[in-house]
């Protein structure tokens, strides 16, 4: 029962602190600390557990853990959980960022202490069913209970303008969440007519017949589903606005796992489920990351508030996913999940960053700050670290990725390949600008502020471990995801050119001979 402990843990862990909560401030953050590090420790065991064993060979429809019985078995639901070596990874990730999220609300959350602790790791627990249903219905149930508390986190403990982000987060997040359980229902009925047997179990309804007009729209409501969430341009305007007015612990999981389960979506459902009509619109949903990567990267130039800044580069950093999930192939593919990670990792580091400034001074308007370095220089050290693997520094985590995506991208696609490289330039800019702007040049309003606590230093430590560590060993990682993301080219290889490259693996000396298809990492 390792995989329901993964979720139901959670739900009891947010039960407690709300109820201890109404006897004591500091009891909901001791219970919610120990939750997560319980959580984030089995988690671990996991991963371990999948590199020691049989994990790393699962051939096509094989799980490294699966547990399924009936749910409700007249309409076809069943309680399906699974994972493979791509979920493994984003449950670690969920687990490393909810702890930190935990722990960087510590001090800045005193008021309905309890109910905020609750709300957080409901949303961790939704987080965690959505990497392990397979179910499409016990899917779309998971989706939706991120809903709900992230709208009270933000609603409840947002900044002045947090009403009018939270129901604008709210109309997109449902709206396109209804499209997609539209998709649901159809390809559910459709199953259901061709073989008289109704489902919603995933592994069944691959390979679904649906005639290609049907289909093209089926995939448009997944799309949008997952679109919005990751989010793709032109449904991304909710996103700074969410960003902006939520508490800290909200930024962080948004950015660092919310938009993950639609980079998720695509690779696990999207493109299985679709594969034609994924292919046919393929180079939409590429045009579509290229107008991301650069659009967005300019208007986070534009912005003056340090956290609108950083939700406008997460919409840019997006882009490179769409482009390798699209691109379809494995370098592409590997390179996203990098991306899924590293940018969570990064960016979570710097919205930790930009509310502990906050907290300090009371503002993030970059025409205030300025100077800080002086004033904070431990501040200013591990902004500059964050800042560098926001940008794709080599050696820092987001480099391996991007490098990846573009790699496989250059397999399809020259032009989009040599278009998204502006992305680095872009990130280059705005963020050695935003460095800049908030700890370089002249402390003209004369801040004095403590610098970071040990508290602080810890959380920090231990992000920038994680960047340094996936940057300078990205093969464990590369590792794990590499022979589910074949799996799931298997899948596609018909739709796709090159489904040779998912179907065997590469000798050493092919990988030799061939260095611009594999980047001599595997």
């Amino acid at each position: 029962m390792t995989l329901t402990f993964l979720f139901a843990w959670l739900i009891l862990g947010g039960l407690l602190a709300w109820l201890a909560g109404r006897w004591n401030k500091e009891a909901p953050r001791w219970i919610s600390l120990g939750f997560m590090i319980v959580h984030l420790i089995v988690s671990v065991r996991l991963w371990i557990s999948f590199l020691t064993n049989k994990g790393l060979t699962l051939a096509q429809g094989e799980w490294f853990l699966m547990e399924k019985s009936p749910w409700i078995p007249q309409w076809g639901i069943q309680y399906f959980l699974a994972v493979d070596g791509l979920s493994i990874l984003l449950i670690v990730l969920t687990s490393f960022l909810g702890l930190l999220a935990v722990a960087c609300s510590w001090k800045g959350i005193q008021e309905r202490v309890g109910f905020f602790f609750f709300n957080l790791l409901w949303i961790l627990a939704g987080i965690s069913g959505v990497f392990m249903a397979l179910d499409l219905f016990l899917f779309y149930f998971f989706w939706e209970i991120m809903l709900i508390p992230l709208y009270f986190l933000i609603g409840i403990w947002g900044h002045s303008n947090r009403i009018y982000a939270t129901i604008k987060f709210f109309i997109f997040t449902q709206a396109s969440g209804l499209f997609m359980l539209i998709s649901i229902l159809a390809l559910y009925f459709i199953h259901g007519s061709q073989t008289g047997h109704y489902t919603f179990d995933y592994v069944e309804l691959l390979g679904t017949q649906v005639s290609p007009k049907i289909a093209f729209w089926l995939m448009l409501g997944f799309f949008l589903g997952f679109g919005v969430k990751l989010p793709a341009v032109p449904v991304h305007t909710w996103l700074p606005d969410a960003h902006t007015e939520a508490p800290t612990a909200g930024s962080v999981v948004l950015a660092g796992l919310v938009l993950k389960a639609g980079a998720y979506g695509f690779i696990r459902f999207l493109m299985p489920l679709f594969p034609q009509a994924g292919k046919e619109f393929a180079m939409v949903a590429m045009i579509l990351g290229i107008i991301g990567i650069i659009y967005a990267a300019m208007v986070a130039f534009a912005q003056n508030d340090l956290k609108r800044l950083v939700a406008y580069t997460s919409v840019s950093h997006m882009g490179f996913v769409l482009l390798g999930v699209f691109a379809w192939n494995q370098l592409a593919l590997q390179g996203a999940v990098m991306i899924i990670l590293s940018h969570g990792l990064s960016t979570g580091a710097l919205f930790i960053l930009v509310g502990d400034i906050y907290d300090r001074l009371h503002t993030r308007d970059m025409d205030k700050l300025g100077g800080l370095w002086s004033v904070t220089p431990r501040l200013g050290g591990f902004g500059m670290v964050f800042a560098l693997a926001s940008l794709g520094l080599p050696g820092l985590a987001n480099f391996v990725g991007e490098f990846l995506v573009l790699l496989g991208v250059y397999q399809v696609s020259v032009p989009i390949a040599a278009l998204a490289t502006l992305g680095f330039i872009a990130s280059t800019i705005y963020s050695l600008w935003m460095i800049q702007k908030t700890f370089f040049g002249k402390n003209v309003n004369e801040w004095k502020m403590p610098d970071a606590t040990p508290r602080e230093i810890s959380i920090y430590a231990a992000l920038v471990v994680a960047l340094l560590w996936l940057g300078l060993f990205p093969n464990t990682v590369l590792r794990t995801s590499r022979q589910a993301l074949k799996n799931l080219q298997q899948i596609t290889s018909q739709y796709f050119q090159g489904s040779k490259e998912a179907t065997t693996n590469p000798s050493v000396e092919e990988l030799n001979k061939s260095r611009s298809n594999y980047g001599g990492l595997e």
